[in-house]
């Protein structure tokens, strides 16, 4: 009965792939300080890769800023804008008058076919 069971193995214990003929790429130590709690904290990244600028502080959560030669690299201001909200890519394609116009016609079929005409003050009957 022993030789007739079958053998199995836990998922995600180990890897079934074998290491041989693996060539790793370069890599080097990164060192990152946090300005807020002082925590310095090292991470491996490509040779040919560049790393970023900050980093999260893995302690308080603050922004780390990367070190080269134990000083701090000055940060660069990027231009970034700030993301775009749907009333501002509205605004791109129409002026306010527009859509106020719109809104009032919008807004006039809608009470036309609740019955209730142009007025918004005129109450409906049985309700």
């Amino acid at each position: 009965m022993a030789d007739r069971s079958l053998r199995g193995i836990r998922l995600g214990a180990q890897s079934l792939q074998s290491e041989e003929g693996v060539v790793f790429m370069e890599r080097h130590a990164t060192t990152y300080k946090c300005e807020s709690c002082g925590q310095e904290t090292t991470l491996m990244f490509a040779a040919d890769a560049e790393p970023p600028q900050t980093w999260e502080c893995r302690g308080c959560g603050a922004e780390a800023v990367l070190q080269v030669d134990g000083a701090p690299v000055k940060l660069e201001e990027t231009d970034e804008k700030a993301a775009r909200t749907h009333w501002d890519m509205l605004l791109e394609r129409r002026t306010r008058d527009e859509l106020e116009e719109l809104l009032a016609d919008r807004l006039a079929y809608i009470r036309a076919r609740r019955g209730t005409g142009d007025d918004p003050t005129r109450e409906r009957i049985g309700a």
